[in-house]
């Protein structure tokens, strides 16, 4: 139709959550605490003091959730299991944690929803942290033993699996600047953690493929990174580096990448902990890539290339983060899609690999208006630019299979507690009223049409809003 841009045949749509976020029951039918139950009881670890206690009550409400995914046409949900509901200590199955799990894969074939299984949203068991977490090489067996419990219960409905899903986060922000949990600040530790969440992705992807798993993947977040200045090229690679190729490389079996150890190396965390054939490992064949995008970051040279960063990340040095443009979300993140397009089709040549949008989304102020509708205007615009976006990546020559928009439903953000609301659905707290907002409808719009509207072409954002 004149004004639309269409995806290919066959193109992935859907949306996506995560355990901890959204579940609550935190101490229900034996679920033992994870490292964010821990984490979230400090004293100022989160905004208001907040935690995924009752979050949307999912596990409650599941079925109300999964009714909604199918009013809004959704294909595909990808979800995350929570290790500490399965099991509690990190290593003895709960039958009830994954009787759960059971109910809500069965009522999502029930209404022809194809489910994306993640097995770790950053969830660990708080058994394990205690064993020292992700810092303690076992935990790639102990993970291993874990994908391997899930896939045998659910590997004969569940087609789709991601291992890990954003390792940057987990290991840098929870071992390196102690932003997230389990709140380490040690950026020697967060790299010898991060190489353990690659072996453990390694070693929990063997393990699914022996089990015969046949479409496996592990979602990055990925920050491109933007100079204004072509002698600010090594502010770039340095970056670069750090946040997205530090985690790309190995699992394509490149290993970490030669400029990142030689950045790296002041540090002495990363060497140490590699061992022989771990890079083996950790490159076992993806069959497709998630791909997590939400901004840029804009970077500059310093004049001293060993002057540390003001960015956290471990080990940067020489190069400093400017302040995000505007147009800003309420994370204050900035809004670029043009990235996004050479993002995708940077990737796609370089990894060779089928890519799925896995996440995408954004905050903004929503407000429940007097006839309980949320216009939400500026996510409706939002997505509207970044599927168009992906379109072009996609006439580009990208290989883009799948786009899934972040989130659901309003949730717990982590450290932000319960202000950033990225939802298609707003979630009254209080009651756990649900209400589509325009922008669920606008993208269910989009899903079932399988075409974005052409830039000047918008759909109205309320144009399903009365259904």
């Amino acid at each position: 139709m004149t004004g639309e841009l269409a995806f290919p045949s066959g193109f992935l749509w859907g949306a996506a959550t995560a355990a901890y976020q959204i579940e609550g029951a935190t101490a229900e039918d034996g679920r033992g605490p994870s490292i964010w139950d821990v984490f979230a009881a400090v004293p100022g670890a989160v905004e208001g003091g907040a935690s995924g206690a009752t979050a949307c009550d999912h596990y409650r409400r599941y079925r109300e959730d999964v009714d909604l995914l199918s009013t809004l046409g959704m294909p595909t949900y990808r979800f995350s299991t929570a290790w500490p509901r399965i099991m509690p200590d990190g290593r003895t199955p709960n039958p009830a944690g994954l009787a759960f799990y059971d109910r809500l894969v069965d009522a999502l074939l029930d209404r022809d929803i194809t489910p994306v299984l993640t097995l770790y949203h950053w969830d660990l068991p708080q058994a394990l942290q205690e064993r020292g977490g992700w810092v303690e090489r076992d935990i790639a067996l102990w993970f291993a033993e874990y994908a391997g419990t899930v896939h045998t219960r659910l590997g004969d409905r569940v087609k789709h699996w991601t291992t890990l899903n954003e390792p940057f986060c987990s290991a840098f922000l929870g071992y390196g600047n102690g932003v997230h949990a389990p709140g380490v600040k040690n950026p020697r530790t967060a790299l010898r953690a991060a190489h353990h969440h690659l072996l453990a992705h390694g070693q929990a992807a063997q393990a699914l493929r022996a089990g015969g798993a046949t479409s496996l993947s592990i979602a990055l977040n990925f920050s491109p990174a933007l100079a204004d200045d072509p002698a600010d090229h090594d502010a770039v690679r340095r970056f670069d580096a750090v946040h997205n190729r530090f985690f790309l490389d190995p699992v394509l079996g490149r290993g970490y990448p030669a400029d990142l150890r030689a950045d790296l190396a002041h540090l002495d965390g990363l060497e140490p902990a590699i061992r022989d054939g771990d890079l083996d490992v950790i490159a076992e064949p993806l069959d497709w890539i998630g791909v997590n995008y939400y901004a840029p970051t804009r970077v500059v040279s310093l004049a001293d290339p060993t002057e540390p960063s003001n960015c956290p990340l471990p080990g940067l040095r020489g190069m400093s983060v400017l302040p995000p443009r505007a147009p800003l979300t309420v994370t204050g993140w900035e809004q670029h899609p043009a990235s996004l397009t050479d993002l995708l089709v940077h990737l796609s040549e370089y990894t060779r690999t089928p890519l799925v949008v896995a996440e995408n989304g954004a905050a903004f102020p929503d407000v429940v208006d007097e006839g309980g509708r949320v216009r939400d205007d500026d996510r409706v615009r939002y997505f509207a630019e970044h599927l168009r976006a992906v379109h072009a990546a996609i006439e580009a020559g990208a290989d883009v299979r799948g786009y899934l928009a972040w989130s659901l439903l309003d949730n717990f953000e982590w450290a932000w507690g319960y202000g950033p609301r990225f939802g298609l659905v707003h979630v009254d707290f209080a009651c756990q009223r649900r209400i589509v907002k325009d922008s669920g409808w606008f993208f269910a719009e989009v899903a079932a049409r399988n075409a974005v509207p052409a830039e000047g072409h918008p759909v109205t954002p309320g144009r399903r809003a009365d259904r």
